[in-house]
């Protein structure tokens, strides 16, 4: 793409719109940039842009495919393209390289932050400048023109992914499939499309969840690179060319580690303490994202010590299902566990199936997003105690429950004070929880109903269970 002679349209100043700014500025003709809310845009109305000036636009991941200006650049026939998809473009060369620095892709419904961010750790130990950069870290356009980097680990939305068509990833994970952003791409086919586009033409490692029959299919039919594998990551015991778990072990029958088509032990679930609780408690979902992590680190040629070390070594992100206290009593303790990044059911049904059953203060609802949730109260139910419930659209999660579980006890927590409604929320689940019980706070919808982000969602609920558990804890 030539945009030295071109005038670029940057629609939205968010982080990605910012970034591409920054990095078009001595690069394009012109820069023109469009937003209705932020004051330093050239800008405030779509109805000013001057078409006919355009040569390229560079959108939003917040602006879906149906947006009228996007419709119109479309019909005077001008690329719209991703800040992903401007970044592939301008990707310079690595330091000391011929070639810039290759890409290792990841996308899914959920897991994608972890797995990014552990896929970097692993590349980083073993000698490599392999930020996290996307969804997470920099924004990519800033990263790729960045000649000190050797390898980019890049979060890829599905709202990115649609318009980014010439990226050619060497390395590439879908970590699973569910209903999501289904009002952003008009339908789950369309998301599935869109999370598609990681695998083609990917050189090295395809790698995919063999547990997930969806992601399963998009594999198979991918037409990758001639000479890059396909692995797949597995819950279980794995088959030829998966990594697995098998009695407590990380396995790998792909030959990623020795070469060999003799299944590998690599090291014990134990080992890794993001990955499971002293008290034993494991969660297979972030089995899984380490799974697949160790896939790619491993199908980029990251040799397997190094990888196995990083990943005993790592240490999530915040509001990942984390124990933030501890609640100690005359006959045990309580344990409040921080997952506010579970924003949508596939993620929250993964928080609680890791816990017993009927040990879980479930703190759940907010912005739902036009999701149901039948489903995932239906498949947890067992794991549920009692439920509490936050947010401004409280209906749909309320519905559920009645359909799904009416014997579950349930709060509704009075949603028109913002500043007290965790306070309250965490106050309603210290009454139903006993020793030996989980306070999670698991919401299964976004946050901006009532919060700032899913973060100071998480941030709250730290401060409120920190100071529940001053009030309530006995000293021996």
């Amino acid at each position: 793409m030539d945009v030295g002679n071109a005038t670029v349209l940057v629609a939205g100043l968010g982080i990605s719109g910012r970034s591409s700014c920054a990095v078009l500025n001595n690069r394009a003709k012109r820069v023109i940039t469009v937003d209705e809310h932020k004051a330093e845009a050239d800008l405030h109305s779509f109805e000013d842009i001057p078409w006919k000036s355009i040569d390229i636009v560079v959108t939003s991941p917040v602006f879906n495919p149906r947006t009228p200006f996007i419709l119109e650049a479309q019909r005077h026939s001008i690329p719209v393209m991703s800040e992903v998809e401007l970044a592939w473009q301008l990707r310079v060369k690595s330091k000391g390289s011929e070639a810039p620095a290759p890409w290792i892709g990841i996308t899914g419904t959920n897991g994608k932050t972890s797995t990014t961010e552990m896929t970097s750790a692993m590349l980083t130990d073993s000698g490599l400048v392999a930020p996290a950069v996307g969804n997470i870290g920099k924004a990519v356009s800033h990263a790729a023109v960045d000649e000190s980097n050797q390898v980019l680990c890049v979060e890829l939305s599905s709202f990115q992914l649609h318009f980014t068509d010439s990226m050619t990833l060497a390395c590439a994970a879908i970590t699973n499939l569910a209903d999501d952003h289904l009002d952003w791409h008009g339908g789950f086919a369309h998301y599935a499309a869109d999370k598609a586009k990681v695998y083609r033409g990917v050189t090295k490692a395809l790698v995919y969840n063999a547990d997930d029959v969806r992601v399963t299919a998009l594999a198979m039919k991918a037409q990758p690179a001639a000479g890059c594998r396909k692995i797949g990551f597995t819950l279980n015991s794995p088959h030829e060319g998966q990594i697995g778990v098998e009695h407590g072990w990380i396995v790998d029958a792909s030959g990623l580690a020795n070469d060999s088509k003799s299944p590998a032990k690599l090291a014990k679930i134990t080992e890794f303490k993001h990955m499971s609780e002293p008290d034993g408690t494991v969660y297979p979902h972030l089995v899984a994202d380490s799974l697949c992590a160790l896939a790619l680190a491993l199908g980029f040629g990251v040799c397997v010590d190094d990888a196995i070390r990083a990943l005993k070594n790592f240490v999530p992100g915040g509001h990942r299902i984390q124990t933030v206290a501890t609640a100690s009593l005359t006959d045990g303790s309580i344990r409040f566990v921080d997952d506010s990044k579970a924003t949508n059911a596939h993620a929250a049904a993964a928080s609680l199936s890791s816990f017993a059953d009927h040990s879980v203060v479930w703190i759940a609802g907010g912005l739902a997003k036009g999701s149901r949730f039948e489903q995932l109260v239906a498949d947890q139910r067992e794991k549920i105690k009692a439920a509490v419930i936050i947010g401004k659209e409280q209906q749909p999660m309320l519905k559920a429950l009645a359909v799904s579980a009416p014997d579950i006890a349930t709060t509704v927590i009075d949603p028109t004070d913002n500043d007290t409604v965790m306070q309250r929320a965490v106050d309603a689940c210290g009454s139903y929880a006993q020793a030996g019980d989980v306070i999670l706070m698991a919401p299964a919808c976004a946050s901006m109903d009532q919060f700032i982000s899913y973060a100071d969602r998480g941030d709250q609920f730290v401060k409120q269970a920190s100071r529940w558990v001053r009030e309530h804890a006995q000293n021996d």
